[in-house]
This record gives C-alpha cells, sequence and structure tokens, in this order.
C-alpha cells in the first residue's frame, strides 16, 4: 500500500512490540526507509512485508526513531484529526474526575495518543512539556485547538506556561527553556503561581520554578487515602516537596513532621501550610536519609505513620539495582522506626523499577527490619494519568499502604 508517505519497514521484533499494544520503534529495529522527509514528519511504518503497522513522527536524533500515533490506515493527519484527540482526551478526564477536573493532567504523552506532550491543568493555567520533535513542530496548532475545546466545555484558560527546561530535549535535537505561550486570548503576565484545592486542601502552585510542572498531580487519590490513616496519629512525611502529603495528613493528624532537601519546597510547604491555618506541621530541610539514620541511631519512635514518597532513583535500566538499594534503605530504616501497629505509605514513581521488584525489595526490607507487613492497599497513579496497556512507560507509580506488625 502506497498513502504518500515514506515507508519504514522494521523488523520482526519490532513488528511483535507493535501488534502488541507498543508504539516505538527504536533505530536499531529499522530496516530500511522508502523515501524522503524531514525530522519530525509522519511516516508509515510497514512490515517486511509491507503490511502497515501505524503512522507516527520520525527523528534521526532520537533513540526512538519513530513515535507512532495512529494504527488506523484511513487517518489523516490534519487539523480536524488532533481536534478529535484532544475531544477525546478532554471528555475522558471529564467523566473520570469529575469534580476534580478543575487541577487535573489533561494529556499524559503517548497514553492519550501525543508522544512527548505532558499538559497539567491548574484551574486557569497549562502547564505544559513538549519532549517530541513531532509534537514540537505542531504545538501550536494543539495549544490553539486545546483552549478553544476547554473553553467550549465551559473551562476558560488564561495562561499556558511551557515547561520544556529539561535536558531530555536535547535527545530530540530540541533546545530547553521556559516561557509563556504567547497567543491571541491568552496572558502572560499573571506571574508564576496559581492556588488550587485538591481534597479539600488549597495549594499554591509554583508552575515556572516547581519541579517538572510545578505539582504532582498523580498521587491525588492516595494522598486521601493516607489522610484517613493519619487521623489523630503522629505523622512523619518524606520527601515531602511543596507538602501535598503532609497537609493531607494535617487535616486530622494530631501533629505531622515534614522534610524535604530543598529549602525552596519546604518554604512553598510552608506557605501552603499557613494557607490552609495548620499550626500541627513542623518543617524540616534535611537530607532524608541522613535524618532516618539519625533517628534510627537515637532508638526513636516519635511516628505512627510514615510516608516515603521519594523521587525517581532510577530513570534507566542500568541503575535500577542501585536504585533498588536505594528504596531499600529508607524502607528499612521507616520499618524499625515505626512501632509495631504502626502504619507505612511507600511508593515508587520510576516505571525501572516494576511492581514485582519494588515488592520483593519490601519483602527483603520487612525480613531484615524484623517485621510482617499487612497489606492494607495497593494503588497507582490517578485515573487522568492513565495506563495504556502494552506501553510500560506509563505504568510507572506504586503506592502501597502497610501496617508494621
Amino acid at each position: 500500500m502506497d498513502r504518500g508517505y515514506t515507508r519504514v519497514t522494521v523488523s520482526r521484533k519490532c513488528e511483535r512490540f507493535i501488534k502488541g499494544g507498543h508504539i516505538w520503534v527504536y533505530g536499531d529495529e529499522v530496516l530500511a526507509v522508502d523515501g524522503s522527509y524531514e525530522n519530525g514528519d509522519i511516516v508509515d511504518v510497514l512490515t517486511e512485508k509491507g503490511r502497515y503497522l501505524g503512522s507516527g513522527y520520525i527523528n534521526d536524533h532520537s533513540k526512538i526513531r519513530v513515535r507512532i500515533i495512529s494504527k488506523n490506515a484511513n487517518d489523516r493527519f490534519d487539523e480536524a484529526f488532533y481536534r478529535r484527540r484532544i475531544d477525546y482526551a478532554l471528555d475522558y478526564r471529564l467523566t473520570v474526575m469529575g469534580e476534580d477536573f478543575s487541577s487535573c493532567r489533561l494529556i499524559f504523552g503517548e497514553a492519550d495518543g501525543f508522544p512527548g506532550l505532558t499538559v497539567d491543568k491548574f484551574e486557569n493555567v497549562l502547564a505544559v512539556q513538549v519532549l517530541s520533535l513531532g509534537t514540537d513542530r505542531i504545538k501550536g496548532m494543539l495549544f490553539r485547538l486545546l483552549v478553544a475545546s476547554l473553553r467550549e466545555r465551559g473551562y476558560p484558560i488564561d495562561a499556558i506556561y511551557e515547561r520544556n527546561d529539561v535536558r531530555v530535549r536535547a535527545l530530540e535535537g530540541l533546545s530547553p527553556y521556559k516561557d509563556f505561550v504567547r497567543m491571541e486570548g491568552l496572558r502572560d503576565d499573571i506571574g508564576s503561581e496559581v492556588q488550587i484545592t485538591e481534597n479539600g486542601i488549597k495549594y499554591l502552585v509554583d508552575f515556572v520554578n516547581g519541579q517538572k510542572t510545578g505539582f504532582f498531580l498523580d498521587q491525588k487519590y492516595n494522598r486521601r487515602a493516607v489522610a484517613k490513616l493519619a487521623r489523630g496519629k503522629r505523622v512523619l512525611d518524606c520527601f515531602t516537596h511543596t507538602g501535598a502529603f503532609a497537609l493531607n495528613a494535617a487535616a486530622g493528624a494530631a501533629h505531622v513532621t515534614a522534610v524535604d532537601v530543598s529549602q525552596h519546597a519546604i518554604d512553598m510547604a510552608k506557605r501552603n501550610a499557613a494557607l490552609n491555618g495548620f499550626d500541627n506541621i513542623d518543617f524540616v530541610c534535611a537530607n532524608v536519609f541522613e535524618l532516618l539514620t539519625q533517628a534510627e541511631n537515637e532508638h526513636r519512635r516519635d511516628w505512627e505513620l510514615i510516608i516515603l514518597d521519594p523521587p525517581a532513583f532510577t530513570k534507566s535500566r542500568a541503575t535500577a539495582r542501585a536504585a533498588e538499594r536505594g528504596y531499600k534503605e529508607i524502607n528499612l530504616k521507616a520499618m524499625k522506626l515505626l512501632p509495631r501497629g504502626g502504619y507505612l505509605a511507600t511508593c515508587s514513581c520510576s516505571h525501572f523499577m516494576p511492581d514485582e521488584q519494588f515488592r520483593r525489595m519490601l519483602f527483603s526490607a520487612a525480613a531484615d527490619a524484623n517485621v510482617s507487613l499487612r497489606q492494607i492497599e495497593c494503588r497507582q497513579q490517578s485515573a487522568d494519568h492513565p495506563i495504556l496497556w502494552g506501553v510500560e512507560e506509563t505504568d510507572y507509580l506504586k503506592f502501597y499502604i502497610f501496617q508494621v506488625v
């Protein structure tokens, strides 16, 4: 078949992966290219026998040579195609998030058919990241369509801020930067913060200077689950960032100690606590590993619930083993610090740490701490970060709540 696009023939191994649901073609899986193209163009991906597998953006700068956006040979990649994709993404969030739509992830990259694109909605501000060349080339159109679709649904958008200040863009041949999107109907003079409400807790989100897009929306309902356990308890929240778990816990806890190594994060967490009128939180700027070690050496039993929400300890398979040691260290220390009958909420946000390996690490830590784990809940990311089966990279967050007995 000839659809007018450059044809990329891939290996049988790649064919199996694509038929199994995956949507990436690595450079060493390309057998032949028939036709000319510019990086970022749409190409057709074919089997060795010439059968159509899908269409996607090609980029010779990237290890991911082609990022497939459609497996439908009838698709034509015009403005109407992208508007349909955006409408699907918004309608899905309106369905699964309900009243929480005001602040949620609107587009989750490959899971929504937009490779490398993240769009987080913080009330009337969109914070976005564009990490693939093909998407970067059409982002102006996508932003315009997204704003139009939101406004039609009764959700006006005042500003879009690009958080493209990440080194991974270099792997796509793109430069890092951050700035407001200048487009008709949008503002670029609203400052760097916006106030949101999640689970009844108010937060200031620094979408200009905060980590990633400024706030981690994927733990929304995990924070709510922890808040139920925190009632009346003394709580330690490790890697608190801007205080999201700590504040959810503080709504009912006897006392919360929130720890992070970043003074900027701690300062924002303090402001968030003040915004909610909480005076039962202590904020500590410290290295969590060192704080847990000191507490263990001092045989302290200060907390009845410990929350471990670390950043991704690994961003590649090559460092997964080293990351496992880091995860085990903090979990082992937490288990030792808790009294019998205490509670542990622990997670990993790296897809390079699969659930089986994470569970094995927890079991080993419990054995070394001479405790048993009574599982209360096993959770994942919230539904605005959907898991696309066959694309393991979208299945990244493991979240467990235990009683330590």
